[in-house]
This record gives C-alpha cells, sequence and structure tokens, in this order.
C-alpha cells in the first residue's frame, strides 16, 4: 500500500529490528507499527522511538488489531499520532496519511 502512494518503504519483523533499522535510514517519513510483534512489541517500540530525541518530529501510526479503547489511548499517550485497526483498506491508510502531513 505504501509503494502505492509513492513510498519507499523499509521492514522489520519486530520491534528490536525496527530500532536497528531505523538508525540505518537518516530521518523517516513516517513509522507505521503493529501492536503485537515478537521480540518488541509496537507500544515498547514507540516509547523506545520517542525516548530518542531525533525522531521527535517522525510521525508515528499504530495499525493493529488491538481495538480496545484503553490499548488505543495507550498508544497515542505513547507517543503514536494516528491509530488504525485492522482491518484496513488502503484509502484509510491514505486519509491517515494525509493528516500526518507526510503523503507525497
Amino acid at each position: 500500500m505504501l509503494n502505492d502512494v509513492g513510498f519507499e518503504v523499509f521492514e522489520a519483523a519486530d520491534g528490536l529490528e525496527a530500532l536497528k533499522r531505523l538508525k540505518e535510514i537518516a530521518q523517516p517519513d513516517v513509522l507505521l507499527v503493529d501492536w503485537n510483534m515478537p521480540e518488541m512489541n509496537g507500544y515498547d517500540l514507540i516509547c523506545a522511538v520517542r525516548r530518542d530525541h531525533l525522531y521527535d518530529k517522525v510521525p508515528l501510526m499504530m495499525v493493529t488489531s488491538e481495538t480496545e479503547v484503553g490499548q488505543m489511548a495507550k498508544a497515542l499517550a505513547a507517543g503514536a499520532n494516528e491509530y488504525v485497526m485492522k482491518p484496513f483498506t488502503k484509502d484509510v491508510i491514505a486519509e491517515k496519511l494525509a493528516l500526518l502531513g507526510v503523503l507525497p
């Protein structure tokens, strides 16, 4: 989906790998994070990214099957800028990216 709207995509299998990959990318346009990942979940990844001031301005979007309002509130309080529940469409992702101001 992200390739279709003009982004170069870098993937990671889990939160720990995502942190390593993030160091390879100077300043990403946006991070899409799934809550349910092995090794380090998406919530912990968001917390780790937000502790590093290098990424203060990088928008974070939680994209997950977690539909509880409490989980959404927790992710947003940790520093996620948007929250999208699965299943979603390409149009929903594009709308959220536009709201974040990162759609090319």
